[in-house]
């Protein structure tokens, strides 16, 4: 059984999950663990834990489905207007379990547990992190500090950058991209889900160390975060912060390939990889979960390198 390893954050890495999920692999995912926005913003600032949100995004998206209804109670949202407001049930059971166990994988362990996950969920590193950017705007620049600030920033971004700059990875995370058979990137907000991973330098050794193959899944849409950017663009910037690591596959999904295909090919030979082209689609940003799970079936069960 193939063992991979899928990195990112959000709703882009839920994408991934949900297709993965439903392949005969032995899969693991690697979370980032720099949101400050929202729920995990709120509780990142009062107390020293992960950031939960995109945890529990990751643990909901591999549930089991006969327990759906506990994957339901993770991810449903107080309403209201008290201190309770805004915040999904499962970033409170994960703060309570962050803060019961020492290490964070202890604690998400006991939360797959709970919805009986289909996947390992790890976090990037054991400590929470910050996302510092440049952007350019006109012909000024600025430097935004925080995940949520920099997605959500008018301007283009130039360089991004993870603070501390010296925080370690997660041992477990480590031991796991190094036996990983595949690694996955993508899809999700660029700067902030996606390349971040690549930013940690512990992390990044060890996924250029690793004789896993590797598969970028792009984005059916923009964001805020890369408004402007092309699809070879996305590749350009990923090869930025990618020094020795090769990509085998990009997938891309039909009508934004379409926009310029020659430059996204050309982008995905100067990382060494084969574009993938197919309609992959649910609406205009959501990817269907049958379609990406039949696209990387083939490529990670059935391309056995």
């Amino acid at each position: 059984m193939a063992k991979v390893v899928a990195f990112g954050g959000g709703r882009g890495l839920s994408a991934s999950l949900r297709a993965l999920a439903r392949l005969d692999i032995d899969l693991t995912a690697v979370v980032t663990v720099a949101d400050d926005g929202g729920s995990s913003g709120v509780i990142r600032a009062t107390r020293p834990i992960l950031p939960p949100g995109d945890l529990r995004k990751a643990l909901v998206a591999t549930a089991d489905p006969e327990r759906a209804a506990a994957a339901e109670l993770f991810a449903h949202r107080f309403s209201g207007e008290d201190f309770l407001s805004g915040h999904p049930v499962g970033n409170i059971v994960l703060a309570s379990l962050l803060e019961r166990y020492e290490n964070p994988v202890t604690a998400l362990e006991q939360a797959a547990e709970l919805l009986g996950s289909r996947a390992r969920i790890l976090p990037m590193s054991p400590e929470p992190l910050h996302i510092q950017a440049d952007l350019v705007e006109g012909s000024g620049s600025r430097t935004i500090l925080g995940q949520h600030d920099v997605a959500v920033a008018d301007g283009q971004v130039t360089a991004v950058r993870l603070l501390p700059s010296d925080a370690p990875a997660c041992p477990e995370t480590l031991e796991a991209v190094a036996e990983a058979d595949w690694h996955v990137f993508g899809p999700g907000s660029w700067y902030t889900s996606v390349i971040p991973h690549l930013l940690l330098p512990e992390l990044c050794e060890a996924i250029a160390a690793s004789s896993a193959r590797r598969v970028v899944v792009l984005n059916l849409s923009e964001e805020k975060e890369t408004d402007g950017l092309t699809l070879a663009g996305h590749l350009d910037a990923l090869g930025r912060y990618a020094e020795g690591v090769r990509f085998h596959y990009v997938v891309s999904g039909e009508t934004r390939t379409l926009d310029d295909p020659r430059s996204l090919n050309s982008a995905a030979q100067s990382l060494q990889a084969e574009l993938v082209v197919s309609d992959l689609a649910a609406d205009v940003v959501t990817h269907d979960v049958a379609a990406l799970a039949a696209v990387l079936g083939n490529l990670l069960v059935e391309d056995g390198g």
